[in-house]
């Protein structure tokens, strides 16, 4: 049976990515324009991947009936459809295990935040304690409102980690309200990822919002696609809106989710479900597969191609993310 994700199956992950100069430079230099308000030469030449534009990347993450990762497949145990293709050619496949983590913390700090603050906080905190280790780890804390900032940049000390968190305040110290998500995900995924090698570490942004976004100039698919070029997982925690609530912020932060191949938490949960959800987000991004192939019918469309994979009996579960955006002309 093929493995195929869908946006009501958000647990299910990957993270693949096509390669693409032409992608990379055109989209995310586009919205990297518009948000910055310039275009520097020197960053474009910073970020720009001298990689093949017909290749996808894809990692995955699989466990067995008892939750522990899966670490001996073999490329020939796993079946890939590209758009119920098979790919034209398997260029790579390995297992990464025990990898460093790269981890972007990023808080709203927006009014409609108010509320869930001190818990997102503290869930935050918890996993630095429980999941960050200083010896290999780095991570940054950043928030956002209609602005986003980084209150503390990469570092490997879990004290000054957590000193980020805490100085996390409502508003910021800022008079504008509104929320640009998708600016912010865009800006921690390109600025704070665009360099980190994914063969090296697992990438991995915590997202604590509501998913409302309702003062930005970048969409979700530019967002996604920032992501997907720095193959940058989004673990999100929330709290779900009251019945009957009109929001798009859940249905948001399940494509954000699920598109960058994370997953998402409800943030009010006890103690012993934290602990639990913060043990599988360490899980799943230290150990992966990472299988780089080349699509039957590629084409720079800019067009969503989904991912199905079918890994052996002994897997009992594979998280593998929807697919990817293909680049565009």
């Amino acid at each position: 049976m093929l493995f195929r994700p869908s946006r009501w199956m958000p647990n299910w992950r990957a993270t693949c990515r096509p390669f693409s100069n032409l992608c990379i430079s055109l989209i995310l230099f586009s919205c990297l324009s518009r948000l910055s308000g310039q275009d520097d030469g020197k960053a474009r030449e910073d970020y720009i991947l001298k990689l093949p534009v017909d290749e996808v990347v894809l990692t995955f993450h699989a466990s067995d009936s008892e939750g522990k990762p899966v670490s001996d497949i073999k490329v020939s145990e796993v079946q890939l459809r590209d758009n119920g293709v098979s790919p034209r050619r398997i260029v790579s496949f390995g297992a990464l295990l025990d990898r460093s983590l790269r981890v972007g913390i990023l808080i709203d700090n927006s009014e409609s935040m108010s509320d869930t603050l001190q818990l997102n906080r503290m869930i935050a905190e918890r996993f630095v304690q429980s999941a960050f280790r200083q010896e290999s780890d780095l991570a940054f804390v950043g928030d956002f409102g209609v602005i986003s900032k980084t209150l503390r940049p990469w570092s490997n000390s879990a004290p000054l980690i957590r000193q980020g968190i805490h100085s996390v305040r409502i508003g910021g110290g800022k008079a504008l309200r509104g929320t640009a998500l998708f600016d912010a995900v865009f800006r921690a995924c390109f600025y704070n990822f665009g360099k980190a090698d994914p063969t090296a570490t697992g990438n991995i942004l915590l997202l604590f919002s509501d998913g409302v976004d309702n003062a930005g100039q970048t969409s979700l698919q530019e967002a996604l696609r920032a992501c997907q070029a720095s193959n940058t997982s989004i673990y999100a925690f929330s709290i779900p809106p009251e019945p009957g609530e009109a929001s798009l912020g859940p249905k948001n932060l399940r494509d954000l989710t699920s598109g960058s191949g994370g997953r998402l938490f409800r943030a009010d949960e006890g103690e012993r479900e934290l602990l639990v959800d913060l043990s599988t987000i360490e899980s799943e991004s230290r150990n992966q597969y990472r299988l780089v192939y080349k699509p039957a019918n590629f084409k720079r469309d800019g067009s969503f191609h989904e991912i199905e994979i079918q890994p052996p009996d002994r897997v009992k579960r594979i998280e593998v993310r929807t697919g990817y955006y293909a680049p565009v002309q």
